[in-house]
């Protein structure tokens, strides 16, 4: 019997798959819940108990907010894995390959740029000027604790079980804002792979018809409403 000079190289394992990490924002999540909790109920007890033409005028309100509402609180997300950055906005989902994002850009609204120039906004992200500032705040109270336990240490002074002289911790690294947060982490994943071969690809663009025909139905139904009134 005769042996093969070499053995076949065994059968490389599959690239690992990254799920997608997922970004909302909780505040829009509990705000879109509660609107469309309002809204429902007047609407449809306006309905039931309505006379006239206003069962009809409560039903287009509906047609026209209830979208309006699931676009601008519940729907807008940001998902992102080794491939590509994918943003759905109220009107528009929008997928990013990493190869094609030329910045995260944070100010007063977290951005991504594209290397043709256009910009997306995050609406998942939203920026808190008064969270930045709650970070920024900590920030320092923590700065100035660590100053000041190096200096009582060395005078032999008793610090609480946290290290700071009320008994807090010191946090670990820079303190920052959620959405702050949340942004490093993107520019973690564009940083490891905006050159890898499975992040190349072009820009898409789709908007949400889903969104807007019911709310331009409602919009219209309203207009008839009122020409007829």
């Amino acid at each position: 019997m005769t042996t093969p000079d070499h053995e076949s190289p065994a059968p490389q394992p599959p690239a690992p798959q990254y799920k997608d990490r997922a970004y909302r924002s909780s505040g829009g999540l509990a705000g879109g819940v509660l609107l469309l909790a309002i809204a429902g109920w007047l609407g449809i007890d306006a309905i039931v108990s309505g006379h006239g033409r206003t069962p009809w005028l409560a039903l287009a309100t509906l047609i026209l907010v209830v979208p309006l509402i699931l676009a601008f609180t519940l729907r807008p997300a940001v998902h992102a894995n080794a491939e590509r950055l994918r943003i759905r906005n109220p009107f528009r989902i929008v997928v990013v390959p990493w190869s094609e994002v030329a910045l995260l850009r944070s100010g007063y609204s977290n951005e991504v740029v594209v290397k043709s120039g256009s910009k997306y906004q995050l609406w998942a992200v939203p920026v808190s000027l008064r969270a930045r500032k709650r970070a920024a705040r900590q920030e320092a109270r923590a700065t100035a604790g660590a100053s000041g336990r190096g200096r009582r240490g060395r005078l032999g002074g008793v610090f609480g079980p946290g290290g700071l002289p009320d008994g807090t911790s010191v946090p670990a690294g820079p303190v920052r804002a959620e959405s702050d947060k949340i942004m490093d982490d993107l520019r973690e994943l564009l940083e490891a792979h905006e050159k890898t071969d499975t992040a190349q690809g072009e820009v898409t663009v789709r908007w949400a018809y889903e969104i807007a025909g019911p709310a331009l139905a409602g919009a219209l139904l309203l207009a008839i409403l009122a020409a007829t009134g």
